[in-house]
């Protein structure tokens, strides 16, 4: 039988432009605990599919593992944005690619029990254009351009290991070669 829980209270503790901490005391069974998590507006992530079947990556920095790693095109939801309002832009920031063709093949949660931060997956087709990419001045991003079969041998070599990449790898990519058939 699944226990009862019942939000006593909460408080924001910090917040900044990007995310905010957050601290919530609950009840179960009669007990009282705490919880602390971040909470973020959510992101979009992209896998862009050129008419020629490869996929466009990225090749970024990342700080805080202190080296690049390839992911697919992603990025936080702004304020008033949909997910897929986000999709599109940060398919033009960070590739310079652009679509109309966007669609949603599923949601996750990257950390579970830590962030609230859901993750929606779109598959942009019909890519249009390429034009210069408008990062923003900290990124440090370079488009990679890969075939699926190269996609799956990066992963067994440790050169994708982007954990919402790995997700969203396995979201679609069965629907990636069920269209080619």
């Amino acid at each position: 039988m699944q226990k009862k829980y019942q939000k006593i209270s909460d408080e924001t503790i910090h917040t900044n432009p990007w995310w905010s901490y957050k601290h919530d005391n609950y009840k179960c069974d009669e007990k009282e605990f705490h919880y602390y998590y971040g909470e973020l507006k959510g992101n979009a992530i992209i896998v862009p599919v050129l008419d020629d079947g490869r996929i466009a990556m990225i090749r970024q920095y990342r700080y805080l593992q202190e080296r690049s790693g390839i992911e697919f095109p992603m990025g936080g939801i702004m304020e008033g944005e949909t997910p897929q309002q986000a999709a599109v832009r940060e398919l033009l920031e960070e590739t310079g690619l652009e679509s109309t063709n966007f669609s949603k093949v599923g949601e996750f949660e990257p950390l579970l029990g830590i962030v609230k931060d859901r993750s929606s997956v779109f598959i942009a087709n019909e890519i249009s254009s390429q034009i210069e990419s408008k990062l923003d001045a900290e990124e440090d991003i370079e488009l990679v351009l890969r075939r699926p079969d190269e996609i799956n041998e990066m992963i067994k070599r440790g050169e994708i290991w982007s954990g919402q990449t790995l997700a969203t790898w396995t979201l679609v990519r069965d629907l990636l070669n069920n269209n080619k058939k």
